[in-house]
């Protein structure tokens, strides 16, 4: 089973070291046994809005795009792709610049236009260890598996090591992996500006935390929501934006402010949880991050990137 095989992957301070390296090294391609082997994907003739409704339908924060005729990965688009799209950074051009302010036309680009194309890749005969480190090193929340064609064979992301680990790190708290210096932003915050908040410092969510007091003591700030690019993706991808259009002006999309699309009802934790507990949590709720409060102020975040921290730790 997963959980008994995690359990040797890891080392509590009550038992001692656990040798990860020869655990790794003994079943070199045990990457496969953590791995997601039935991967939708798309192809780079999908336009951007069908890959965001593929994402919302599947509750991915990410889609690989193949070739169709011998399924060979050709790039991948995520989440963050999608808000850099609608304002967060350079891809915003294609709607400034291809089509400017034509939302309908450029939401309807195809999506090669738009997605990573050199994708960090496994090979099916990599370990779990090469997993960890590959994704730490190149900062990136998933990577596709691939066989000896170069086909697509599976795909590992740090949710599944929030699986793994669910309940089995029982010494390690959430203080000691959490950050501290949360970025913030407010309910007024118009969806271009969340976008472009998430691309620059590569976060995926952000606390919604009272206007007047976001900046002056952030250990202060009581959490009013939280927004995701989840949030922002699905959006899009459930059409809510069309909903906002008068014409096909994209300022009728990017102006939405974030108080209308973000999560009111916060699940959160507290610096003394486990991270087992955590990950039990993060499960449970299908979320990647929770805001860590004390007495409902806001004092840090934590992140399945977090977690993935920790177990490297081990």
């Amino acid at each position: 089973m997963r959980r008994k095989e995690t359990i040797n992957l890891v080392k509590s301070r009550d038992r001692g070291p656990l040798e990860f390296e020869s655990h790794a090294s003994e079943h070199e391609g045990d990457v496969m046994s953590i791995a997601k082997k039935t991967v939708v994907t798309a192809p780079q003739s999908a336009t951007i809005k069908e890959a965001a409704e593929i994402m919302v339908k599947n509750k991915f924060r990410r889609l690989p795009i193949t070739n169709p005729g011998t399924g060979q990965i050709l790039g991948i688009v995520t989440s963050m792709d999608i808000l850099d799209f609608l304002g967060g950074g350079d891809k915003y051009k294609i709607l400034e610049e291809k089509y400017p302010g034509n939302f309908l036309g450029a939401i309807n680009e195809s999506v090669k236009e738009i997605m990573t194309r050199n994708v960090e890749i496994l090979s099916h005969k990599d370990s779990i260890k090469d997993a960890i480190t590959k994704m730490k090193k190149k900062n990136v929340g998933a990577l596709p598996v691939v066989d000896a064609e170069k086909k697509m064979v599976g795909i590992v992301s740090e949710r599944d090591f929030v699986v793994l680990l669910s309940g089995v790190l029982t010494d390690e708290l959430v203080g000691e992996y959490m950050t501290e210096n949360v970025i913030s932003t407010t309910p007024g915050t118009r969806i271009e500006g969340a976008s472009k908040i998430m691309v620059r410092n590569k976060l995926r969510r952000i606390p919604v935390v009272g206007e007047e007091r976001r900046t002056s003591h952030p250990e202060k700030d009581k959490i009013m929501g939280i927004v995701t690019a989840t949030d922002i993706l699905e959006f899009l991808g459930k059409n809510s934006a069309f909903d906002k259009m008068v014409s096909n002006d994209a300022e009728d999309v990017l102006n939405t402010t974030i108080s209308e699309i973000m999560e009111k009802t916060v699940v959160a934790t507290t610096a003394n949880t486990r991270l087992g507990d955590l990950c039990d949590a993060m499960i449970k709720e299908g979320i990647g991050g929770l805001p860590v409060v004390n007495n409902g102020n806001l004092e840090g975040i934590i992140t399945e990137s977090d977690i993935l921290k920790a177990v490297n730790k081990l």
